[in-house]
Order: structure tokens, then C-alpha cells, then sequence
């Protein structure tokens, strides 16, 4: 099976099939938000990156074996209108940036920090904090140890461009954040999973960083 990572809301989540991890995405929401899956092939453990809407949709993405955690990936609203409903039917414990939480009205279980690692079963994700579009935004890295890299940025990357920022401080913030901790740690085939819309690569944005910064958004 191909994956695209092309998905709307109301249609059929697309899986990404890796040897180790399982990536279902699905779009959900107003605001057309991006929800991932993970699953462990070694334990079947799941975890959810952003409970954004539509409880419904992601409750049977996740099926009978449950979720052991949300991660959500910044305060915005959007990214959480389900979280209360998904922690409640499955038990999930919650992750959320240490900066970002008490703009999250769902209990923090764990506090994450820059570096931190984000378990679902035997697999690891490492934790980059990225200031700007929020306070305490966090992007997960999973660095496949049988391929390229895999990065899910929230909103502080797309195709095109980093996320919305209201101050030229915060922007700079922001793009100095994601070329360092993303661009500059990881290869141009890493895969980009962002919060809303279309996937990417590293490789296909890393020629327009220049442009980004003189364009100022």
C-alpha cells in the first residue's frame, strides 16, 4: 500500500507502514486538523498526537485495543477540542509541552520537555521544543532505525513554510528553532507530518529557507 498522506475530513485515514511503527493519519475538524496514530508492531501499544475533534472519528481509529497516551502538540484549541473525551473513554495519559499546558484545559500528566523521550512501546520519540507559533509547541522525531526519519511539527512546520507567528520576534524565534532543531539535525529525506494538510520532506522545503526569512512569514 502507497501512502500519501493525503487525507479530508470525512474520508479514510491513510497508514504509513514502517517496520517497527504503524502511522495512521486522519483529518478531523473545522479547521481540516491532522490526527496521528502510533502504533508499536512489537506490542500493539497506540499513541495519539493530537485529539483534535470529532472524539467519534478518533475513538474508532483507535478501535478496541485503546491508546496508552495523547500527545498534544500546542495549546491552540484546535489541536485539543477532543482530548476530554477521548482521556475519559480510554484512560490515556497526556503530554503536552511544559510550556504550553496551562494553556491546555485537560489535565498534564507529563510535562515535556526539549530532549525528552516519548515512548510507545519499544519505540522512541524524541521531544524538540519550538518557540513561536505557541509558547511550549513541541515536535516529535522518530528516528527510524531501519530508514529516514520521521517528524510530526504540529504547527511550526508545513509544506510552504513555518507556522503563523503575530510578531516579527516570534517568527525569528521560530524558523531559527526549526532550522536548528529539524534542518540542521536531520536528513532531507526526514518526512514531515504537520498538523494540518499535506505532507512533506525536509529535503523539498530546505531550498526555500532563505526566501522564509526574507519574506518574513
Amino acid at each position: 500500500m502507497t501512502y500519501s498522506g493525503a487525507v479530508r475530513v470525512g474520508g479514510a485515514a491513510d497508514v504509513h507502514e514502517l517496520a517497527d511503527l504503524m502511522i495512521s493519519k486522519v483529518a478531523v475538524g473545522a479547521m481540516n486538523n491532522n490526527a496521528y496514530l502510533l502504533r508499536c508492531r512489537a506490542t500493539g501499544e497506540q499513541l495519539l498526537i493530537d485529539a483534535a475533534a470529532e472524539a467519534d472519528t478518533l475513538l474508532n481509529l483507535i478501535g478496541d485495543d485503546g491508546i496508552a497516551s495523547v500527545v498534544t502538540t500546542h495549546r491552540h484549541g484546535d489541536h485539543w477540542g477532543a482530548l476530554q473525551e477521548v482521556v475519559e473513554a480510554t484512560g490515556a495519559r497526556t503530554y503536552a509541552g511544559a510550556h504550553d499546558a496551562e494553556g491546555i484545559p485537560v489535565a498534564t500528566d507529563v510535562l515535556v520537555a526539549d530532549g525528552d523521550t516519548v515512548r510507545v512501546g519499544r519505540v522512541g520519540l524524541t521531544a524538540r521544543h519550538l518557540v513561536g507559533h505557541t509558547p511550549g509547541s513541541i515536535a516529535l522525531i522518530y528516528d527510524d532505525p531501519h530508514g529516514h526519519p520521521h517528524v510530526f511539527t504540529g504547527d511550526c512546520l508545513f509544506p510552504g513554510g513555518v507556522g503563523r507567528t503575530t510578531q516579527s520576534e516570534e517568527f525569528t524565534s521560530l524558523l531559527d528553532g526549526v532550522e536548528a532543531k529539524l534542518f540542521g539535525a536531520l536528513p532531507d529525506e526526514t518526512w514531515v507530518y504537520p498538523g494540518h494538510g499535506n505532507d512533506t520532506t525536509l529535503g523539498a522545503e530546505r531550498p526555500h529557507l532563505a526566501e522564509w526569512r526574507a519574506r518574513g512569514w
